[in-house]
C-alpha cells in the first residue's frame, strides 16, 4: 500500500508500478499494459495534435489499440491502425470496431501497406510498443519518422528498460532514441511531456516546425 513505502525509494515504487501494469492493468476488461500516467498524456497530445490516423506498433491484447479508437469517439475524427507479428490475442470486440484496422507481420516490413491504408496529407501520430531491443526499436524509428509531420509526435514506449526498471532488453528503446536523435536532426526530445513518473524518458519525439 502507498502509505507503506512512502519512505522507501522510488526505484522500489517503480517496480510495483509494473508489476500492476503487466499483470492487472485492464480497459473494457481487456488486458492493457501500459502506465496510465503516460497514457494522459497521449490524450492531451491527440486532442491537440488531433491527428487523422494512429499507428500504434504492437497491440498486444488491443487494450490500449481500444483506448486510442474511443478517444477518436469523442473526438468524432481519427482512425487506428495497430501492427503487431500476431495478432492472436486480440478481441473480435476490438477487431469489429470501425475506426481500428489490424495489420499482422513485421512493423517495418509492413511499412509499404500501412502507407497505402493512409492519405498522403494525413496528420499521423505514432506509437511504438514492440519488441524493445536496440536494432527493432531503431529500425522502427528510421522507417516510419518520415509519416511524422512537423509538429507532430512519435512515441516510443518502455525506454525505462535500464533506465529505471532492470528489467528488458540492454541495450533498448533508451539507447535506440540517443542514436536516433544523433542522425535525425529533425527530431527532439520533448521532456516537457513527460509525467512525473513516465516509461517513456526521452520517448515524445517531436518533429522539428520548419
Amino acid at each position: 500500500m502507498m502509505e507503506e513505502i512512502l519512505n522507501r525509494p522510488l526505484k522500489d515504487a517503480l517496480v510495483i508500478l509494473q508489476e500492476r501494469s503487466l499483470t492487472q492493468s485492464t480497459y473494457f476488461g481487456i488486458p492493457a499494459v501500459k502506465n496510465p500516467l503516460d497514457f494522459w498524456i497521449y490524450r492531451e497530445i491527440i486532442f491537440e495534435q488531433k491527428p487523422d490516423v494512429i499507428i500504434e506498433i504492437g497491440t498486444h491484447c488491443g487494450g490500449t489499440t481500444l483506448a486510442l479508437a474511443h478517444i477518436c469517439d469523442l473526438m468524432n475524427r481519427g482512425s487506428i491502425i495497430g501492427v503487431d507479428i500476431s495478432q492472436a490475442l486480440v478481441s473480435y470486440q476490438i477487431k469489429s470496431h470501425p475506426r481500428i484496422t489490424l495489420i499482422e507481420g513485421d512493423a517495418c516490413q509492413a511499412f509499404e501497406y500501412v502507407c497505402n491504408k493512409i492519405n498522403q496529407t494525413a496528420n499521423i501520430l505514432i506509437i511504438e510498443d514492440s519488441a524493445h531491443t536496440f536494432r527493432n526499436t531503431l529500425n522502427v524509428l528510421e522507417v516510419y519518422s518520415p509519416l511524422i509531420k512537423p509538429g507532430g509526435y512519435f512515441i516510443v514506449e518502455d525506454s525505462i528498460c535500464h533506465h529505471g526498471l532492470n528489467e528488458g532488453p540492454y541495450p533498448g528503446p533508451y539507447e535506440a532514441i540517443e542514436m536516433f536523435l544523433k542522425s535525425n536532426h529533425d527530431f527532439e526530445s520533448d521532456r516537457s511531456r513527460e509525467p512525473a513518473i513516465t516509461w517513456n524518458p526521452k520517448g515524445y519525439l517531436r518533429r522539428k516546425c520548419e
